[in-house]
């Protein structure tokens, strides 16, 4: 049996704010943007054209979903953007005003920053040895 992850879903305040901030500033792809009613989108996200797995925006409906924006983990790193060079991708995202919590720092298994999204969903941007 064959099975993987297709899609981490991702609980977002606005839709179209969401996919300015992960594109223009992360440099993401827009996989998918697909109106499914009035209210609801099926909008996938990835680092690349690689689509092995995706983000899928999901837009808040409820209070109590709209009470989970920026803490889906309860204040820890949610996700982690690995990249084969760590500096570029570091360096391009400051310049585009994404937030760093911390410097970056050396560590057995590779270099790594944790910096938020818009909502601030905590994130890893780390490039493995």
């Amino acid at each position: 049996m064959e099975r993987k992850i297709g899609a981490i879903a991702l609980v977002v305040k606005d839709y179209d704010e969401a996919i300015r901030f992960y594109t223009e500033k992360l440099n993401f792809k827009l996989i998918e943007d697909t109106r499914l009613d009035d209210k609801k989108r099926w909008v996938l996200i990835a680092p690349n054209n690689q689509t092995e797995t995706t983000i899928l925006l999901a837009r808040a409906a409820t209070p109590e979903q709209e009470k989970v924006i920026g803490n889906q983990t309860g204040g820890r790193v949610f996700l982690f953007l690995h990249t084969d060079d760590f500096w570029r991708d570091y360096n391009a995202m400051k310049s585009k005003g994404v937030l760093f919590l911390e410097q970056p720092r050396e560590e057995p298994y590779g270099t790594v920053v944790v910096f938020k999204d818009l909502y601030g969903t905590k994130w890893d941007l780390l490039e493995l040895k």
